[in-house]
């Protein structure tokens, strides 16, 4: 398998060899979704909202505030997760956002959320914002961002009803939800662990100190008290309108630092560690951690606490902002240097530094689309969870595609293929006679594959990253007229079912490692994607794909 994938990848076709085993059912039915006014398919759970933008909900630029747009992006999202629950949710956790445009006074926001995908009772929601210009009638992409809610009942537990995916967008979002919501589980853990491995050089004795800017002088506080306009029916504090907060407080100490008005291009996952009340007291403190060139990272803190004799607080949530300050030609501008306090702003000082090398491998490699990815990413510290990510997401996309063509059928065994711009793609479809369960220890066990796959010589563990992810070095034998064998470094990311319905997936991604550099001695190959998903149809069959 991995040698025909790597000898179409050198010739500048990507290919796809995958093993699926897709479920069968007895009926195709689907189920019947929303229809629109224009007769179109639309998915029940979605909910849409227009704004027009006044100066009320402007900042002293005259463009839209962004605790405002969070704010409104919330809302819309608790609908379309209210729509689908039938009950009250609740905001856990928001991903990471990425502000592409700025609105002014006088366009539309459009916002547009539905659910991806339910899982026992929380969900994802998928949200995307544009802007509209009404007097050009022109459109642009602001924002996407996916939050998960959770379906709260006073006297009951909630079990979800799951969604049913049927367009090939909505198919893709349901499988990949499944990743996604791993990645947020380990959010925590990997964030730290990043931090304490990922070494980053500083230069804090070589500047100039007259020309740094104290990190004390940017901190702000500021209290606000939950009054029955900023909850839902349920006495909650909306999660837009805490983030509505933290967004203000963390522009006040960016614009402490720079002296202007900056414009806020990034939040890193707010994730609500519980929930705040109607006449909850909210403190809400913030502080420039650092500052890079054209860039600086704010750190926000918010805790509540009910009565002012109080001595005890509850951490609601944490979040790091980034903000860029723009000149006239929107071109950002050099900010000063900061100097943080010893000890513990000299600590958030660094992790600020390691967190934006996370968070630009982490953008790359989440949000680049497959055409875009090199075939050998280098593997580091600093993105191993989000290349792992890649790498399952991928394959999971490819699945789902539904423009696939049958080439050719025999005894049962199906080729598909599949062709996008430059890359061609192809998978087997069977079904086999083996439990899912073993086919799954089998296949992800690639020490054992020369054992019966002719084109494995030999395998070796390079690094086994955790229980779901190793690193293998692979050599093929010299086929055809080909004077020397080839080898693979391939990421191998194996992930059980995460509900019933799911797939077993097996993917497979080339990576670079320093320790296995190209040897005169073997031809490198490469494999974009690839890999197997199956599918179990019953006691003892398995159908793979």
């Amino acid at each position: 398998m991995i040698q025909n994938v790597g000898n179409h990848l050198r010739r500048g076709i990507a290919s796809v060899f995958s093993n699926r085993t897709s479920r069968k059912s007895s009926s195709r039915a689907e189920t019947a979704g929303a229809m629109g006014d224009s007769g179109e398919y639309r998915n029940p759970t979605e909910v849409q909202m227009s704004q027009l933008v006044l100066p009320c909900h402007t900042n002293q630029r005259g463009e839209l505030s962004v605790g405002q747009l969070l704010k409104w992006i919330d809302t819309t999202a608790c609908l379309s997760a209210e729509r689908h629950a039938g009950c009250p949710c609740v905001t856990a956790s928001m991903d990471d956002i990425y502000f592409e445009h700025t609105i002014s006074v006088g366009q539309v926001v459009n916002i547009k959320a539905k659910v991806n995908r339910a899982f026992n009772s929380s969900m994802e929601v998928g949200i995307q914002v544009a802007s509209e210009d009404l007097c050009s009638e022109k459109q642009w992409t602001v924002c996407k961002a996916l939050a998960t809610f959770v379906a709260h009942r006073e006297l009951s537990k909630v079990k979800l009803k799951q969604t049913t995916p049927r367009t090939e967008e909505e198919k893709t979002e349901h499988s990949v939800a499944a990743e996604r919501r791993r990645m947020r589980l380990l959010y925590a853990d990997t964030m730290k662990d990043l931090l304490a491995n990922c070494v980053i050089q500083d230069d804090l004795e070589s500047r100039d100190c007259s020309c740094m800017v104290p990190a004390e002088k940017t901190r702000v506080e500021s209290v606000e008290l939950v009054l029955p306009p900023h909850a839902n029916h349920q006495g909650n504090t909306f999660g837009g309108q805490i983030m509505a907060w933290m967004e203000n407080v963390a522009t006040i100490a960016a614009s402490r630092l720079c002296r202007a008005h900056p414009t806020l291009k990034a939040i890193e996952m707010f994730h609500f560690r519980g929930p705040s009340q109607v006449g909850d007291r909210l403190v809400l403190k913030a502080i420039v951690n650092n500052a890079f060139k054209h860039s600086m990272e704010v750190g926000v803190c918010v805790e509540a606490y009910r009565q002012e004799a109080e001595s005890h607080r509850r951490h609601i949530n944490s979040a790091f902002m980034t903000f860029v300050v723009l000149d006239a030609d929107d071109q950002p501008r050099t900010l000063p240097w900061i100097r943080p306090q010893p000890g513990d702003g000299e600590r958030r000082y660094r992790e600020a530094s390691a967190r934006k090398k996370i968070r630009l491998d982490r953008k790359y490699i989440v949000s680049c689309k497959q055409a875009e990815m090199p075939l050998s990413v280098p593997w580091d510290p600093s993105n191993q969870v989000y290349l792992s990510y890649n790498n399952v997401s991928s394959l999971k996309m490819l699945v789902a595609k539904d423009n696939w063509v049958l080439s050719s059928e025999i005894n049962q065994v199906r080729l598909y293929t599949l062709e996008e711009d430059k890359f061609l793609s192809f998978h087997m479809e069977m079904l086999v006679h083996v439990d899912a369960t073993q086919a799954f220890l089998l296949l992800s066990d690639l020490l054992r594959r020369p054992e019966w796959d002719k084109h494995y010589r030999s395998v070796e563990l390079v690094q086994q990253v955790d229980e779901d992810d190793a690193i293998y070095h692979v050599i093929s034998p010299v086929l055809g007229g080909d004077a020397k064998p080839q080898d693979f470094v391939i990421l191998a990311s194996r992930r059980k079912p995460c509900d019933h319905g799911d797939p077993y997936v097996i993917a497979l991604r080339s990576v670079t490692l320093p320790t296995h550099p190209e040897t005169p001695a073997y031809r490198r190959g490469e494999t974009l994607c690839s890999g197997f998903c199956f599918w179990r149809e019953g006691d003892q069959l398995t159908k793979e794909f």
